[in-house]
């Protein structure tokens, strides 16, 4: 595992017309731009995770280190977060990131935005957001998305469509069951790289969904993410791969490591 820092984060070049991604584990990455700009997706930097698991019969230990440190987050230029549970809006992530002097912005759908005011965060630090709501950030576009969320705590779920400006984009679902309406809003954007949750056991999509879902928008690549973080929530991520040869489009996938830079490089396709 490659250790990130705010240093390696700014002096890294992304070529044009592509995005570069660290996975942070679970559901969190880091995106950059050829511009140079960075947005953080669901950062899951600590082990709070682990009581809350005890205290519902669920070993929620964390089983690999984080590769950024939350005070080396001060680099990115918009943190995001695409629901409130603790490990996409992580409580100790987010309070040292702000103990080193992060300021957002933040970007979050509305119970997120509820849960970050109570942690103290400013009003005027928050962008509220929604599906199909888009944001600028630079060259860099991210548009939010629809999603179906587990239970009932929030049901303000998005996923994050991340696009360069004539270059590729990368959607990245969040905790989402599989609904055709995900292709449905998505689709007509033409993502090139589809980054899946696969974590059935908590009702998100599994690996078949996924496999479905990267055959109905005809990504060029098919990355799983949210298996690796729980001994109670993981399974072999290879599993999308199969699902994916049986789909046909099994030379699709990719499997990230964490804290490595996957730089992706194509034309916006028509």
């Amino acid at each position: 595992m490659e250790t990130l820092s705010a240093e390696r984060l700014q002096s890294y070049q992304v070529p044009e017309d592509s995005l570069t991604l660290w996975w942070l584990g679970q559901g969190g990455f880091v995106i950059k731009s050829p511009a140079g700009k960075i947005v953080v997706i669901d950062p899951y930097l600590s082990n709070s995770g682990k009581a809350i698991g005890e205290q519902n019969g669920l070993n929620l230990d964390r089983l690999v280190p984080p590769p950024l440190s939350p005070e080396e987050m001060v680099a990115v230029d918009i943190y995001a977060m695409t629901h409130s549970h603790g490990d996409h809006l992580d409580p100790e992530t987010l309070a040292g990131y702000r103990a080193a002097g992060g300021n957002g912005p933040y970007l979050a759908p509305a119970e997120t935005v509820e849960k970050l005011e109570a942690l103290g965060v400013p009003t005027d630090q928050i962008i509220l957001t929604w599906p199909n709501k888009t944001h600028d950030v630079g060259d860099l576009q991210i548009r939010s998305t629809f999603a179906i969320p587990y239970s009932g705590d929030d049901l303000t779920h998005v996923g994050y469509l991340v696009s360069v400006d004539g270059g590729p984009s990368a959607y990245i679902t969040g905790d989402t069951a599989y609904h055709e309406l995900l292709a449905i809003a998505v689709g007509p954007h033409k993502p090139n790289l589809l980054v899946s949750v696969i974590n059935p056991g908590f009702r998100n999509m599994g690996p078949v969904e996924a496999a479905r879902l990267a055959r109905e928008l005809d990504v060029e690549v098919a990355i799983p993410c949210h298996y690796d973080m729980f001994p109670d929530n993981s399974l072999p991520p290879r599993l999308l791969r199969t699902n994916l040869i049986v789909e046909g489009i099994g030379e699709r996938y990719r499997e990230l490591e964490h804290g490595k830079p996957f730089t992706y490089t194509a034309p916006m396709r028509d």
